[in-house]
């Protein structure tokens, strides 16, 4: 039997304790999968969050399937993904201007016309509340400590004795063996692993406002139009409205209604979760930019009945791919959007999150606690190409969202949906590692450049070779009316 059979065999926690003592810093997705992951492969965990009390804040996502392989590990929270899942999600695609272009249709059975098993599609729509406070029962089940209200503002190692450690604005310190930075694209771990890297904005942001369904009732258009899918109207329904320039998406579950608008700025937005703005704003803009045909009368009239203090003008920005993800001593390690921020249209932004957190857990587990900084950089190769190209990727998804094609559409309606190739689901980062962690550890320990390395296979588009690349190229080809030039490799 393989040390991956091995492993999925394991009954959940039991593996020997590695003696690796794990600090995690945020809560977030990485976080709490870091934290979860971390236990099971036997090393000792505690975690720090800069916020007072849990975060619950954010609405939809999509969720891949390479990011849920680690639930077979766990049983009771795999039953409670299940029940939170979207799994008889319906979607319909209309214009902005409110025509149905593409008539609703259950997911699996689109599943299906593609060749695809329903069982086991891609990756799902998931609400974020729902899936935090699942992840976050795991991780009290396991009684991982959690200290609230510790804002770290530096990190250092000490190389010599083989340790690491975040600050926080009060002057504690804490330290491990190991620091995990999960705290999201302004940690300040970036001082340590390389400087942090260059925010361009992208002259877009997302209007984005999730509320209970029954605030709808006050509209009989308005509710009849955005009501649950199936016959009994219980089942959720994602709907994609495309425009010039602009995409918007609402999610109806039974007990809940979603949308998003991507726009131009308009001078309000932050890159925060928590910064509101009245829903004037957005009908006051939404039309700019759009041409000729205004948006539908109807979508205008959900936003207005959608509660105060609920709508986040939440601001898109670019970042090139970040050189470092590791301290010089591979003591401090960068996971999640500290390490890679991903566009909303990626579709890749929570699943890369989770796949680091298992991937880096495998690795400290494979190499020991003798070896921290080496399973630490051979955890980064394992990753970064792969994450370098989902990034990109997220950029022709984004064009495909608002340059829609109509008379393409019209025969073939698969040209309206964002890539999710084959290489981006069907990884497995758990069982990757444990198939290429010794021979990626051996390129590291001979000095061989990361990009020069074969004899391991890729995660990325076969036939890919790294190439760098920057947000002022893919700004150039978009001035030059060029679609994003993804390079080499079977991407699709």
């Amino acid at each position: 039997m393989d040390s991956l059979q091995q492993a999925d065999c394991e009954p959940m926690s039991s593996y020997p304790l590695s003696d690796i003592d794990v600090l995690i810093v945020g809560t977030g997705f990485a976080g709490l999968t870091a934290a979860i992951e971390c236990t099971r492969k036997g090393h000792s965990v505690r975690v720090l969050e800069r916020f007072h009390d849990k975060n619950t804040a954010g609405d939809m996502f999509f969720m891949g399937r390479s990011a849920t392989r680690f639930l077979r590990h766990w049983p009771k929270l795999s039953r409670e993904f299940d029940m939170v899942s979207m799994k008889d999600a319906w979607i319909e695609t209309f214009k902005h201007s409110g025509e149905c272009m593409v008539p609703a249709r259950k997911v699996s059975d689109r599943f299906r016309s593609a060749g695809l098993d329903p069982n086991t599609p891609p990756g799902s729509f998931q609400m974020r509340p729902l899936v935090y406070q699942i992840l976050l029962r795991q991780v009290e089940r396991l009684g991982i400590k959690i200290q609230y209200g510790k804002k770290i503002v530096d990190y250092y190692e000490d190389e010599a004795n083989g340790r690491a450690g975040a600050i926080t604005d009060e002057g504690e310190r804490f330290e491990a063996d190991i620091v995990i930075a999960a705290d999201g694209v302004g940690s300040k771990s970036q001082r340590l692993v390389g400087g942090q890297v260059r925010a361009s904005s992208s002259g877009r942001a997302m209007w984005r406002a999730s509320f209970p369904l029954h605030h709808l009732d006050k509209n009989h258009e308005v509710k009849e139009l955005f009501k649950p899918a199936g016959d009994n109207r219980d089942e959720p329904i994602i709907r994609s409205w495309l425009g010039p320039g602009t995409y918007a998406m609402t999610l109806v579950r039974p007990s809940t209604c979603t949308w998003i608008i991507n726009h131009d700025i308009t001078g309000s937005e932050k890159e925060s979760w928590n910064h509101t703005v009245d829903a004037e704003e957005v009908l006051n803009n939404m039309d700019k930019g759009v041409g000729p045909v205004p948006w539908a009368p109807v979508f205008k009239e959900l936003i207005k009945l959608t509660p105060p203090k609920t709508i986040v003008n939440f601001g898109l920005f670019w970042r090139d791919p970040q050189p470092s993800w590791t301290s010089p001593g591979g003591r401090v390690i960068q996971i999640g959007d500290a390490a890679h921020s991903f566009l909303p249209a990626s579709g890749n932004g929570a699943t890369q999150a989770i796949e680091d957190a298992v991937s880096l857990a495998t690795c400290l587990q494979l190499g020991g606690k003798d070896n921290i900084p080496l399973s630490v950089r051979t955890h980064v190769r394992l990753r970064f190409i792969r994450c370098s190209c989902t990034q990109k990727l997220g950029f022709a998804n984004a064009e495909l969202l608002q340059d829609t094609n109509w008379s393409e559409v019209r025969l073939d309606p698969k040209k309206v949906q964002p890539r999710l190739p084959n290489w981006v689901w069907k990884h497995d980062p758990e069982r990757y590692a444990h198939e290429n962690y010794y021979k990626m550890a051996e390129t590291v320990n001979r000095g061989i450049p990361f990009d020069e390395v074969d004899t391991v296979p890729p995660n990325y588009p076969p036939g890919y070779r790294y190439q760098p690349w920057s947000i002022d190229q893919i700004m150039e080809d978009k001035r030059n009316g060029r679609p994003t030039d993804l390079g080499l490799g079977n991407w699709d």
